[in-house]
């Protein structure tokens, strides 16, 4: 598992996700890549979490990142959103986002 400077979001993560935490870095991991208010695919999660494990389709990793998504975002690690408008659940299409601080 790659280290954050954050120790603290590793163990969160860990906790929160403890049958794949590496799907729940991956995500905490590009949403830290990027400005405070930009958002992420999850689509773009798979992809990284394919090509770290050296899987030929990332569509394979999709449902270890839905069940990543849902357990940080019921730690409230994560917020979700569609159109910019806030979603408390995942359901259809979706955006990864920071907490609000």
């Amino acid at each position: 598992m790659k280290r954050r400077q954050d120790d603290g979001a590793i163990i969160a993560v860990q906790a929160s996700c403890p049958d794949d935490p590496a799907t729940g870095v991956a995500v905490l991991t590009l949403l830290a890549r990027r400005a405070e208010d930009a958002s992420v695919c999850p689509s773009e999660v798979a992809r990284a979490v394919a090509r770290e494990a050296g899987l030929p389709d990332w569509r394979g990793a999709m449902t270890d990142v839905h069940a990543a998504v849902d357990q940080l975002n019921d730690a409230g690690l994560i917020r979700l959103s569609w159109k910019g408008r806030p979603l408390d659940v995942r359901s259809g299409p979706y955006r990864i986002r920071r907490p609000v601080t």
